[in-house]
């Protein structure tokens, strides 16, 4: 669904790229494009769904579910020049860091300092959060 749905990031890239003062910027409500919610739009009936939910719904925080690993990652999950990994901070680094924090150091599976690794990173190292960018890069992530 991340390549079928609009890119909430993109606003905030492209404020900083055009050095526009990224803390003037509106990033509190992002409208859904106009082009999205037309009945002729090429858009996927499960997209279709999501967008129909969030505007009956609204809400101020999404999460994404990583297969497998015990991490909590925060934004942003995608790097600017591509690379595959590079911390990519916001504005609200600290907030999100502080949020990640909680979440993690309150899930007992997670908090548990015998558990096993799920893959091969043990992000215990890391107090179970990192910066989504610095882990990997995930295109079109909210």
């Amino acid at each position: 669904m991340n390549h079928n749905f609009p890119d909430l990031n993109n606003i905030m890239w492209d404020a900083k790229e055009n050095d526009t003062e990224t803390v003037k910027t509106a990033n509190h409500y992002i409208p859904i494009p106009e082009y999205y919610t037309k009945e002729d739009a090429f858009v996927t009936p499960e997209t279709r769904a999501v967008i129909s939910w969030m505007q009956d719904i609204p809400f101020v925080l999404s999460a994404n579910l990583h297969g497998g690993e015990l991490v909590v990652t925060y934004p942003f999950d995608c790097t600017r020049d591509w690379a595959p990994q590079e911390n990519t901070p916001t504005a609200d680094d600290s907030f999100f860091r502080w949020l990640a924090t909680v979440y993690a150091s309150t899930n007992l599976v997670m908090a548990n300092p015998d558990r096993r690794i799920c893959h091969s990173e043990d992000f215990q190292q890391h107090n179970n959060i990192i910066n989504g960018g610095a882990w990997h890069t995930v295109p079109g992530s909210q």
